[in-house]
């Protein structure tokens, strides 16, 4: 099957999102990303808009092993030569190898937004194409709104391939710029363009209609062969086609090589490292890369899942990045339960379990992204988990002047040994952290390694308004180990508490670390 190259705008396109926006050392990391995962193309900025994208280009020149990057710029503005547009000038100074540039494909565009008449923008996109040509550079040529000139007057959106090509382009990109062609109306102005050029084509969706992935999948099978996007989708408005679908759709579902193929197995990977570079939070939903790619959590697909896999799964999550996650929750069945413990509980625990968890989460829990306090509560229900300390009392006060203070004090028992000990903090969760540390770490030094990493409250019924439960998630990490831990009450240092010293038991369990709090270490809570 004849290769698809892979065209990356993240730099460029992606930036254009709300809400995102990256510095020069951002972009730097990103392309080097890209060029490890074997992207063609790196679309690195336009260098005539800013600085920052004029300095990205000379900082990776030269630096790339798989991947060229490309210029961004437009094609010379009207009524003047090219040599003279300074966009296209820059473009030039940057001694590039690649360059794209747009220009209008759609009368419409053309009459009423350039306000110039359609001779003139053939001669703009002509011009343009070859002053970069003349100069050694690969021209890339975007058509701007193709699909919606279609529509307007198709002869010429045609001419305007036409007048790239004539220019010396290499490429020539059809663009749903506004994103809401549909997949026949996408293989259509393939087919179309087809007719009047030679050129290797591509496609630019966006995503408008929700079918920017669809649209470049329908592209490639009338014949394109680059498709052009980001990671994640990331673009302005509702962004564009997500190269994180499109690379592993086409590699496994149509056949066609392109990028690393040995890489896909880390584009999880890829995918949340460029969203941590962004500042975004990931989308759980993602297809293949998301959170919930292979999430299961009703009863009877955990059933089917435990004993075949593909029954609900079309690939194999390895195959990505990806680990299989089978939910606890309310909805959940045996299947779900054996399927963690299964070589841990007999048929009359997993059920006396079951019917825990929905009680629990009546209360308002929620295990889904608690695996560690759901660990804890099996270990406990068959008493294998030790009792690591007492906690007696604790308390919490804020001393509130031109800097609030939080204090908290505990007061714990590990075997014959009370410990109080008095800790502070900008908060009281993180003063009650501290004070729970400076009295365990003694005995247990392990509890130094852990990190807080991520704190969420929920209300749960804001009828009750400040009288109502909540429920605090705590992310901890330590070493390479990932704790999740629940806590609810009406109180929110009380779910505070529970969903802290879940964390601290999870992490001595884990660890296997030897009790001290009793006499003999094998006895158990």
């Amino acid at each position: 099957m004849e290769r698809v190259y892979l065209y990356d705008t993240t730099l460029r396109d992606g930036t254009q999102r709300r809400g995102l926006s990256l510095s020069l050392e951002d972009k730097i990391q990103i392309a080097a990303l890209l060029d490890d995962f074997g992207f063609d193309y790196i679309e690195g900025g336009w260098p005539a808009s800013n600085p920052k994208d004029t300095a990205f280009f000379e900082r990776t020149r030269g630096t790339t092993k798989n991947s060229q990057i490309a210029a961004f710029g437009s094609t010379r503005r009207k009524g003047i030569r090219a040599d003279e547009d300074l966009s296209l000038r820059a473009i030039v100074d940057l001694e590039v190898s690649v360059a794209t540039i747009f220009g209008k494909a759609s009368l419409f565009q053309v009459e009423k937004i350039l306000e110039t008449d359609r001779a003139e923008n053939l001669r703009m996109v002509e011009e343009s194409v070859r002053f970069l040509v003349d100069h050694g550079i690969t021209v890339i040529f975007d058509a701007e709104h193709y699909f919606d000139g279609l529509t307007v007057d198709a002869q010429y959106a045609l001419a305007v391939l036409a007048a790239a090509e004539q220019g010396g382009a290499a490429w020539v990109v059809l663009c749903d710029t506004n994103g809401g062609s549909l997949p026949a109306w996408i293989r259509h102005g393939v087919e179309e363009a087809q007719t009047v050029i030679r050129l290797p084509l591509g496609i630019h969706a966006h995503n408008d209609a929700g079918l920017a992935v669809a649209n470049s999948l329908e592209a490639v099978a009338a014949g394109a062969t680059m498709v052009q996007g980001t990671i994640n989708g990331y673009g302005e408005r509702c962004g564009n086609a997500n190269l994180c679908t499109v690379w592993p759709n086409l590699v496994w579902k149509m056949n066609r090589p392109c990028g690393r193929t040995d890489r896909l197995q880390d584009l999880t990977r890829l995918s949340r490292t460029v969203a941590e570079i962004a500042n975004l939070a990931p989308d759980d939903g993602a297809p293949y890369v998301g959170e919930n790619a292979f999430t299961h959590k009703a009863g009877v697909h955990a059933g089917a899942v435990r004993k075949y896999p593909q029954a609900y799964e079309h690939i194999e999550p390895s195959r990505i990045g990806q680990t299989r996650r089978i939910l606890v929750s309310e909805l959940a069945g045996r299947s779900n339960l054996l399927y963690h413990f299964d070589e841990l509980l007999d048929a009359e625990q997993i059920q006396s379990l079951i019917e825990q968890v929905k009680d629990l989460e009546a209360q308002g829990y929620q295990f889904e992204d608690a695996e560690s306090s759901m660990r804890l509560m099996v270990e406990r229900s068959v008493k294998r988990l030790p009792s690591y300390y007492a906690v007696e009392r604790f308390h919490v006060s804020v001393t509130h002047d031109q800097q609030s203070i939080c204090e908290a004090t505990v007061r714990m028992r590990v075997g014959e040994g009370h410990f109080v000990e008095v800790g502070e903090g900008a908060g009281p969760v993180q003063a009650l952290d501290d004070a729970m540390r400076k009295a365990l770490t003694e005995v247990y030094p392990q509890v130094r390694e852990l990190r807080l990493t991520d704190y969420k409250v929920r209300v749960l019924d804001g009828r009750d308004a400040t009288g109502a439960a909540v429920r605090v998630w705590m992310r901890s990490e330590y070493g390479d180990g990932v704790i999740q831990t629940v806590g609810v009450s009406r109180n929110i240092l009380v779910a505070s508490w529970q969903a802290l010293t879940d964390s601290i038991d999870y992490l001595l369990w884990s660890t296997e670390v030897p009790s001290r709090h009793v006499a003999n270490a094998d006895s158990v809570v």
